[in-house]
């Protein structure tokens, strides 16, 4: 079974695109690339083991196995060597892409405490979107009781998008719920 997303891009949000942002070629037309959820963590410098159960949550989040970042020069001031553990990340596409996007938006965003929406000037210049959450508790996978140190990450949308207003209008019609910023 198809994503639901990827469904309804297919069959509804990519022609309104088209028409609005006034696109004929119907490869032009922007699309997900890919969605990479990156999940830093400096302490790991000291003790290497609160990494596994942040690692565990990060493979719920995301449905596939993280792969662990290491340091890529070292700095004294951070008692940090070259190659030492200091992260993990999941690169997203096809259709788990899409799912995790839903889970996102339908789920996971609207239980953020106090949630107005995400910023909508979060983009990079180029068609890129970057989400910061401040914790993992959010997702329904999570389970609140086996957590024990709380931590956020960074939700990066790649489209292919050539500026932020095709990139905004993509993730508008997908749901994101964006702030009335004036």
């Amino acid at each position: 079974m198809a994503a639901r997303l990827k469904e309804k891009y297919q069959k509804e949000i990519k022609q309104s695109l088209a028409k609005e942002l006034g696109i004929d070629n119907a490869m032009a037309v922007p699309r997900l690339e890919k969605i990479v959820i990156n999940m830093g963590l400096g302490e790991a410098t000291q003790n290497v083991k609160i990494m596994d159960p942040l690692i565990a949550d990060l493979g719920f989040i995301a449905g596939q196995k993280p792969v662990i970042t290491k340091a890529k020069k070292s700095i004294a001031a951070f008692k940090l060597r070259e190659g030492m553990p200091i992260g993990a990340m999941v690169t997203l596409r096809g259709d788990g892409m899409y799912e995790f996007l839903d889970r996102l938006i339908s789920v996971a965003l609207p239980r953020v405490r106090d949630f107005r929406g995400v910023s909508s000037k979060s983009f990079d210049g180029r068609g890129n979107y970057t989400l910061g959450l401040r914790d993992q508790l959010i997702f329904p996978e999570i389970d609140y009781a086996k957590v024990d140190k709380l931590k956020g990450m960074n939700v990066t949308i790649v489209t292919t998008a050539a500026d932020d207003n095709g990139a905004r209008e993509l993730l508008k019609a997908f749901g994101m719920p964006f702030r009335q910023e004036a």
